[in-house]
């Protein structure tokens, strides 16, 4: 039997988040980050149940601004709109100013 050589699989390209859904559920806080190039990530935050919404935003935007960071090597402000819900928020994730310069 021929073996197949194995390739290294490179960590997936995350698309740059431009959107943040968040979700008070049962189970805990869901999220899910929106990226300029069409795509989704979802999951849970790392956060526990009973935390206040406020934090959770907290939480979320802390997430998303490393996220971008880390993978794309920007800046970025997470601007949260008015709640439609009570169990649900949005978010605009734009660059953030001066992003770009040394500094």
């Amino acid at each position: 039997m021929v073996r197949r050589k194995k390739e290294k699989r490179k960590r997936p390209a995350w698309g740059v988040p431009k959107g943040v859904v968040l979700l008070a559920t049962p189970e805990g806080w869901r999220h899910s980050i929106l990226t300029m190039e069409g795509g989704m990530l979802c999951g849970r935050l790392n956060v526990p149940i009973d935390t206040d919404p406020q934090d959770a935003r907290a939480a979320s935007a802390r997430m998303v601004t490393e996220l971008a960071r880390d993978f794309h090597d920007i800046a970025v402000e997470v601007s949260w709109d008015p709640p439609q819900e009570p169990w649900s928020w949005t978010a605009r994730v734009t660059p953030a100013a001066g992003a770009g310069q040394d500094g």
